[in-house]
């Protein structure tokens, strides 16, 4: 299964930012919408991502303010994505050896989406089910 697969099931809904509004702003988003990670996006280039994590970590351990902070003071610019035509696998190793949980899209330069890691394992549950599925059948066959 492919990125463009879970995108087609999911939906390709992108929830954005821009860089200079508080984050407790991006966090009220970020509830309205219910996600755990918004992109940061200005004149259509991805310029971060903002997670529950990063404010967990970077603001209320730290006892800063989220009303005082700017997004682009605690988001994270180095963003890893993925393409359409990546396949589960490579989208597992990628959220694990790199320590993300959020891998947004991109198809020409273009955001066309985000994946979660709770969507990459519902589609790996998925394809597990099926294959058990085709087994079962071609045993009792």
């Amino acid at each position: 299964m492919t990125v463009d697969q879970i995108l087609s099931n999911k939906g390709k809904v992108v929830f954005s930012v821009i860089s200079t509004i508080t984050v407790f702003e991006a966090l009220g988003v970020m509830s309205d919408k219910n996600i755990g990670a918004i992109l940061v996006i200005e004149d259509d280039v991805l310029k971060g991502i903002l997670s529950e994590r990063d404010y967990a970590r970077k603001i209320a351990l730290k006892a800063k303010s989220s009303k005082k902070t700017l997004v682009h003071e605690i988001m994270e610019e180095n963003v890893i994505t993925v393409k359409p035509s990546d396949n589960l696998d490579y989208c597992m190793e990628l959220m694990n050896t790199k320590r993300v949980r959020h891998l947004p899209v991109i198809e020409n330069n273009i955001i066309i989406g985000i994946i979660s890691i709770s969507d990459v394992v519902k589609a790996i549950i998925q394809l597990q089910k099926e294959t058990i599925k085709h087994l079962d059948s071609y045993i009792s066959q």
